[in-house]
């Protein structure tokens, strides 16, 4: 629950739509309920502007649902991560509109569609095998209310791909970029323009890429003064934090 649906209900009992138990009832769960196996954060959208984001790796199918239904029940949009078809089959018994994307792995339920962002979000990746990852900062950005323009299979092996498209890097406020193997593209993405990069080194690589480690070690030692680095494969924390930043 965010701040416009505490004075919605504050509204409505003024207005004598709302009785004051009901209200009670509607509001004696902030700032958080207590599940036995979880306690759902129903103050995070008023203190962080999203609603708490559910982890699905390593939670049961009925957990990530009576989980995400809470969740539900207090407004705004929704977003499982890391999730799998049967957690998702578990949400959609109760919550029927919620949306799995797949390539994400994310299950969604947008019931919000206004704009904060104030401007464009670039989502690249280095390559095809790149976009899981990328998808995930797409779900998230869009889902925090921004404009996101997708730039995929555009790595430093074939870099003319990459400047055949600089324009969408330009139209950009902020910048996702995906890659895995050496991790060099957030680098080359970095001296071609002027706004934050986010760098999310991915796990793709073969032996010495040590599942996204070589990848994170070579962002973090850019050169590029405005790259910075987020966990390996952890789209959602560059979304999050691309989106934070168009806010301001």
């Amino acid at each position: 629950m965010n701040a416009e649906g505490i004075r919605k209900i504050f509204e409505e009992v003024r207005k004598g739509r709302l009785a004051s138990d009901e209200a009670v009832q509607r509001l004696r769960h902030l700032p958080f309920e207590d599940l036995g196996f979880a306690k759902v954060d129903h103050h995070r959208a008023l203190r962080a502007g999203m609603p708490e984001v559910i982890l699905g790796e390593g939670k049961t199918p009925a957990q990530v649902a009576q989980i995400f239904s809470r969740l539900a029940k207090h407004g705004g949009n929704i977003l499982a991560t890391r999730t799998n078809p049967q957690q998702f089959a578990a949400v959609k018994k109760k919550a029927p509109k919620a949306e799995y994307r797949e390539l994400a792995r994310a299950v969604v339920l947008r019931r919000e569609r206004k704009k904060y962002g104030k401007g464009i979000i670039a989502v690249v990746s280095a390559g095809t095998s790149d976009i899981p990852v990328a998808e995930e900062a797409v779900v998230t950005a869009e889902l925090m209310g921004n404009d996101v323009e997708r730039l995929y299979d555009v790595g430093v092996a074939g870099i003319h791909r990459l400047l055949a498209n600089r324009g969408a890097l330009t139209r950009a406020r902020v910048v996702v970029v995906c890659a895995g193997m050496e991790g060099a593209l957030p680098s080359v993405v970095g001296g071609l323009i002027g706004v934050p990069v986010i760098a999310v080194p991915t796990s793709v690589g073969y032996g010495a890429a040590f599942k996204g480690l070589a990848a994170l070690l070579g962002m973090m030692n850019s050169c590029a003064s405005n790259v910075s680095v987020v966990n390996i494969d952890n789209g959602f924390g560059a979304g999050y934090v691309a989106s934070l930043i168009n806010r301001l």
